[in-house]
């Protein structure tokens, strides 16, 4: 933690400056940021001997020089452009634009709104969905530190049998030097609701920045939640990311995180499958060049029986970058004939790029299906001669070979605009 006793260090003067700043919000919302507070100071840095951190680059993860900024920003972003229900726009902490919902959707009871407005007209609903579940898997300090200073986020309530075809979708840039956001997202889908949510992270400058997010994901009974993430952080920003998925019975769930920016990215990931029937897909793209680093740690958590998942991450590395991949399948006592798989594939584009896998399993039930697999390997020679022997230069090849690797998961997507939007961006990563 960083000693400054600056008000614009990530210190407690801040911190108390940040909370008397809130103080018309909910007591209990005062309350878990107070403890988050103690818990980000309580809670070590990670370490080497950390297993949750294992083949991480520990010494690019000091905050000592990260400041939390003021709640304004001049900076109106550019939100890609396909159809959407409504959207949200945040610059730094601030709302900077928003489109209000259909008055069709406010009398069906859809609620869509900043996290701080949510608070304000349905606290008792935001406690609901807050947290309900944690992510265990090393990134609570970061976690904590996010909910300690959160002020941006989406809060989307889907209300019981009501279905929205069009993306929510949710907007947050960060712009200056060192400065640091922590945007937390809560979706929360009733029984038999169906709704996509969809977020961008981006940077509005060069600059090196800090962003700490956490999202509550919740799919009711028979619900259909479709969650889309994607980041797009300058190459000098450090990142932390948790995100926590729960399907009750027969809900479906599918998420697809794409990751793009970043100097080291930190990704934490748990499904919970809760109720008979529920369904989850955990998809993942990430394109790491140059000395980039990712680092992706998952957890499926089976607690009910005939469930199941299926997680497909993929990576594309060039240059000297670096991908960390540990995922674990839990199968509880009562989960019998759980089906899940766990596939981590890795396209090594360069020979001084490094990829780590690490999949496991931990079955505690006798009459299941499960299995997870993890591979490596480069582009046959004989392809990328084809390529540039017509005419195609080597930067092109690659940018072709990775859409051909990436569009098993692309194409997952129900939404055609939605998978246009996210092949712009990823080609854009080439265009660096």
């Amino acid at each position: 933690m960083s000693s400054t006793t600056s008000l614009n260090g990530l210190n407690a003067e801040r911190f108390n400056a940040h909370l008397a700043q809130r103080s018309y919000l909910p007591a209990w919302w005062i309350a878990a940021k107070q403890e988050a507070w103690n818990e980000f100071q309580a809670r070590p840095m990670p370490k080497r001997t950390d297993e949750t951190w294992r083949f991480a680059t520990l010494s690019g993860l000091a905050l000592d020089n990260y400041i939390v900024p003021e709640d304004h920003s001049s900076l109106v972003p550019h939100l890609p452009d396909f159809p959407h229900a409504a959207e949200i726009v945040f610059s730094n902490r601030q709302m900077v634009g928003r489109t209000s919902l259909s008055q069709d959707l406010i009398d069906q009871g859809v609620i869509f709104a900043p996290l701080d407005e949510a608070l304000r007209d349905h606290p008792d609903l935001v406690r609901r969905f807050f947290q309900q579940h944690g992510v265990n898997l090393g990134s609570e300090k970061f976690t904590a530190l996010n909910i300690a200073f959160t002020v941006s986020g989406g809060f989307l309530y889907v209300p019981k049998g009501v279905k929205v075809e069009q993306p929510f979708v949710v907007q947050h840039t960060i712009t200056g030097a060192n400065q640091s956001i922590f945007p937390h997202t809560i979706v929360a889908l009733e029984d038999e609701a169906e709704a996509t949510f969809v977020e961008f992270f981006v940077s509005g400058d060069k600059a090196a920045h800090l962003a700490s997010g956490v999202n509550d994901l919740h799919a009711g009974q028979n619900a259909k939640l479709t969650y889309v993430g994607a980041q797009n952080w300058s190459d000098e920003t450090l990142s932390f990311q948790s995100n926590s998925l729960a399907a009750q019975r027969d809900a479906r769930i599918s998420c697809l995180n794409v990751h793009l920016g970043g100097r080291q990215a930190r990704h934490d990931s748990h499904s919970r499958l809760q109720g008979p029937g529920a369904h989850c897909d955990m998809l993942a793209l990430t394109v790491a060049k140059d000395s980039q680093e990712f680092d992706q740690r998952t957890l499926q958590t089976h607690q009910a029986p005939h469930t199941t998942s299926d997680l497909l991450y993929k990576n594309a590395l060039l240059d000297t970058a670096k991908t960390i991949f540990s995922g674990l399948i839990v199968v509880e006592p009562d989960a019998q004939q759980t089906d899940a798989y766990q596939t981590n594939r890795n396209l090594m584009l360069s020979e001084e790029a490094e990829a780590n896998s690490l999949p496991g399993l931990e079955i505690q039930a006798n009459d299941v299906k499960c299995s997870h697999g993890a591979t490596s390997g480069r582009v046959p020679a004989e392809q990328e001669f084809y390529l540039q022997s017509r005419g195609i230069d080597p930067s092109k090849a690659h940018e072709l070979i990775v859409f051909g690797f990436f569009e098993e998961v692309l194409n997952k997507l129900e939404n055609d605009d939605l998978h246009a939007v996210l092949s712009n961006l990823i080609q854009s990563k080439f265009k660096k």
